[in-house]
């Protein structure tokens, strides 16, 4: 007999749809991850090129993804003039995780359906599922983008954006092979891409399975130290799915949230307007009874 005070099993993974696989998808990633792995080779290493990867990974997912196509365009939690946003917008479209318009569409989708049957990245459906296993096959919630997305579909720097980012990204090869040869390539396009990828699918991963939970949020997202880390302040993701409005996700002191502290410099340089925050009521309305530090990171 089990005893009353022993906690309750967790639920086994829900299994994932029956989908078709997305062959594109498969082959591209496949392309990418073997190709990164030529960085091991000793005649293509060099710390100029780690250095081209490692500015072109906040370039592309600090300044593009993060601050660009998340906070910025996502959930419109800061406005900044239109040549700024669309140079955010550019960014992002160098990390190449889609169409800029796909992406923001599919993202709201998330964020009304997180973990329930419909998210396309159910973490109910088990680690791998949500961190990359949802992108290898067909994605139902595509057809719902059109209606996520009428704020951005008709602007046509975001479909021009939208439609040509594979192409952006042979430019960008191009142009780091003319500057330092087939090692910049490798880090700065093959590395760097896949690095600047798993770090974002953490955030529908890791940050929905490991860490504490601070906010009653109605989904099973935490808030976790080490993915805020590799993300520039998104792995602070229940603060973020309880107030999907604010600017800023590491709500605590020492949740350290670098693109917040970005705003807050484009806001004191006149840039960032209209900056959108939770105030003590919010939060307290929404605060769960126990302590987040006593959960495991």
């Amino acid at each position: 007999m089990t005893s009353l005070s022993s906690p309750p099993s967790p639920p086994p993974p829900r299994q994932a749809p029956k989908l078709d696989r997305d062959w594109t998808v498969i082959v591209v990633m496949s392309v990418l991850h073997l190709g990164a792995l030529l960085a091991f080779v000793p005649s293509l290493f060099s710390w100029s090129a780690v250095g081209v990867a490692l500015l072109l990974h906040w370039i592309t997912g600090g300044l593009g993804i993060t601050l660009g196509w998340h906070r910025l365009v996502s959930h419109r939690s800061f406005s900044v003039p239109k040549w700024l946003e669309y140079f955010l917008v550019f960014c992002g479209s160098l990390s190449m995780e889609g169409g800029v318009i796909w992406w923001v569409g599919l993202h709201r989708h998330h964020h009304v359906y997180s973990d329930q049957d419909v998210d396309h990245h159910d973490s109910g459906k088990g680690f791998w599922w949500s961190h990359m296993g949802w992108m290898l096959y067909e994605v139902p919630a595509v057809p719902e983008v059109p209606r996520f997305t009428k704020d951005i579909a008709n602007d046509p720097v975001y479909c021009f954006l939208n439609k040509n980012f594979f192409w952006l990204q042979v430019a960008l090869g191009v142009f780091l092979y003319a500057l330092g040869g087939w090692a910049f390539v490798v880090w700065g396009i093959f590395v760097r891409l896949v690095v600047v990828y798993h770090c974002t699918w953490f955030v529908n991963s890791a940050t929905h399975k490991f860490g504490y939970r601070t906010y009653e949020s109605g989904d099973r997202s935490t808030n976790c130290w080490w993915a805020a880390v590799l993300t520039y302040g998104e792995g602070w993701h229940n603060n973020h799915h309880a107030f999907q409005f604010s600017a800023r996700h590491g709500l605590r002191w020492w949740e350290v949230d670098p693109t917040w502290l970005t705003i807050r410099l484009l806001q004191v340089l006149g840039l960032a307007q209209q900056v959108k925050l939770p105030d003590a009521q919010q939060q307290d309305a929404v605060r769960l009874a126990a302590s987040p530090n006593s959960s495991a990171v």
